[in-house]
């Protein structure tokens, strides 16, 4: 598949097979947000791969109780180590750069077969009491992946036409 086939075959999965994820397509997916770019190159990032049934569960309380996300295989949650560089354009890097190596993963993910979707509804001081992360880092996402039970339909989207305007804004 190329990347351009992943990007349109890309869904938001909230029902997943009772199915582990090979350690190997799980090392592929991590290592693709591994290589992801980020401002200065400051890898500003930590990653959390949650297994433990019973703590999925307590993410899917955390996350307002949605409930589909104990049903993954996986968890991963997306932490920036570092929240206080601010780019030259008014931005902090934290979240341009974990958003940039999470969706990495995601269309890593479609590539092997898996299936994500991203959580950004969820209280993160249970979710750090949860995983015993420290105060001072930020979580950024959830995201729960694994073999999809069902895929939707693809979401309408606007034409390009109506997004891009070239030269100056119009």
């Amino acid at each position: 598949m190329d990347v351009f086939e992943a990007i349109k075959s890309r869904r938001s999965i909230r029902s997943f097979q009772d199915k582990p994820i090979e350690e190997e397509k799980l090392l592929r997916v991590l290592e693709a947000g591994r290589l992801a770019p980020s401002a200065k190159n400051l890898q500003e990032w930590k990653f959390v791969v949650v297994k433990d049934k019973d703590l999925k569960k307590k993410l899917a309380s955390a996350a307002y109780d949605q409930t589909f996300i104990a049903e993954a295989a996986v968890v991963l949650i997306g932490c920036a180590t570092l929240v206080n560089y601010v780019m030259s354009c008014g931005q902090h890097a934290y979240t341009i750069d974990l958003a940039i190596a999470m969706d990495h993963m995601t269309l890593q993910a479609v590539e092997e077969g898996l299936g994500t979707c991203w959580i950004g509804s969820f209280k993160e001081d249970e979710v750090k009491k949860i995983l015993k992360i420290p105060e001072n880092i930020r979580i950024v996402e959830l995201m729960p992946m694994g073999y999809p039970e069902t895929i939707p339909s693809a979401r309408v989207r606007k034409k390009l036409e109506e997004i891009i305007c070239f030269d100056k804004w119009s």
